[in-house]
């Protein structure tokens, strides 16, 4: 069995970083995290966590305090909806851990990167902000050795690459690997939660699609999609009239919200792009996890919930003992398949809340009426198998 006594470094404060450092640390096992920024604050608006994402937080040992900040679903219910706003469907998301997990958070960013944070505080973590790892070398028989960019140096004895799309540990192992891009864009807006919202809302329009999700109790976040052939740019200044414009036939419960659009400060824009690297997701005691290896498109909403798995699987791994370089190969072939079935099926449903035909929406949304909630099912009695 090997021991981990120089512990584990890890790129990327995001998400998979945090999360990874403290299920490692919950397992005995020194981590030091590596963050380039020196202000430590997600930019982006809200998530929405399912119950197999929430499992793994349960793991960390943050469920409540995620659910204290956050907005819980009474019932997981998903109302769909016409781009008039005419009700299509309700389909019912599942709980899990014998109703102990709840179907669906919804939570500001800010407040998830928060109850990670103050989880690695606690656990006295150590954290290097403001850095980047200048120099990698993993030499058999010696620790890894890392140089920062402000001229220290670390010794591990893995080192793990959770540094997002654009990974530059990916960089480093495999040469330049671009995320492919979409042809999708998201927007994404925060607002004060009206009383009578206390849902997941889906509107389906022709070539669009708009979510409404509650983010706390007094918050909620609207996120839409639209086809972005040849990934234009739009100026950031202007995000809110492309997005009022893009969304300008919506009714229902979202137009009283696009109406409070009026300022470039509402709006985030992002393309959407995908990480597909195949195996090995590792070289040597270098591996990857999270949008590093296998970035999804937020179709399902499961691009979070990926990253936490991750981290709980490979803290366990790693805290397992084992040679490093076949615990990293083996993480990636425990991880490869699930990992690749959501992109795949997050990909299939943007497809489908994207089309552009009118005869072709309608026949969606009698779908959603008629396999909807099968659709649903079987998708989370995948998510609910051991990860």
């Amino acid at each position: 069995m090997t021991s981990l006594r120089n512990g584990v470094a890890i790129v990327g404060g995001g998400i998979a970083g945090t999360a990874l450092a403290i299920a490692l640390a919950r397992r005995g096992v020194k981590a030091t995290l590596i963050e380039r920024e020196t202000s430590w604050t997600p930019t982006s608006s809200g998530i929405f966590i399912y119950a197999n994402g929430l499992m793994a937080l349960d793991c960390l040992g943050v469920l409540d305090g995620i659910r204290s900040a956050g907005w819980v679903s009474p019932d997981g219910a998903n109302l769909y909806l016409s781009a008039n706003g005419e009700p299509i469907t309700t389909t019912i998301y599942p709980g899990m851990g014998g109703g102990r997990v709840p179907p669906i958070v919804g939570i500001r960013r800010v407040e998830l990167h928060r109850v990670l944070t103050s989880a690695i505080a606690e656990l006295d973590i150590d954290v290097r902000l403001g850095v980047t790892a200048t120099s990698i070398v993993d030499r058999p028989g010696s620790p890894v050795e890392i140089v920062l960019s402000d001229g220290n140096s670390l010794s591990c004895d893995v080192l793990i690459g959770a540094d997002g799309v654009r990974s530059q540990i990916r960089t480093r192992l495999f040469g330049a690997i671009e995320p492919t891009y979409t042809g999708f864009g998201v927007w994404r807006s925060t607002h004060a939660k009206p009383r009578d919202i206390d849902v997941k809302i889906m509107i389906m329009g022709v070539g669009i699609r708009l979510g409404i999700m509650p983010i706390s109790n007094d918050q909620l976040y609207m996120f839409g999609t639209t086809r972005e052939p040849r990934k234009p740019h739009y100026p950031r200044e202007i995000w809110h009239t492309h997005m009022g414009a893009k969304f300008a036939d919506i009714q229902g419960p979202a137009r009283r919200l696009l109406n409070e659009i009026t300022s470039p400060e509402h709006v985030v824009y992002t393309a959407v792009e995908e990480v597909h690297l195949p195996l090995p997701w590792s070289k040597g005691r270098v591996g990857l996890i999270g949008d590093a290896a296998h970035s999804s498109t937020p179709f399902m909403g499961q691009g979070g919930a990926m990253a936490l798995e991750d981290s709980v699987v490979l803290a366990e791994m790693l805290a397992g003992g084992g040679e490093v370089n076949d615990t990293l190969v083996a993480f990636g072939e425990r991880r490869f398949a699930r990992c690749k079935f959501v992109q795949d099926v997050s990909r299939a449903v943007g497809e489908a809340g994207a089309l552009e035909d009118v005869a072709a929406t309608v026949a969606r949304d009698a779908r959603l009426r008629s396999q909807g909630q099968a659709d649903v099912d079987a998708f989370y009695e995948r998510m609910a198998e051991p990860i």
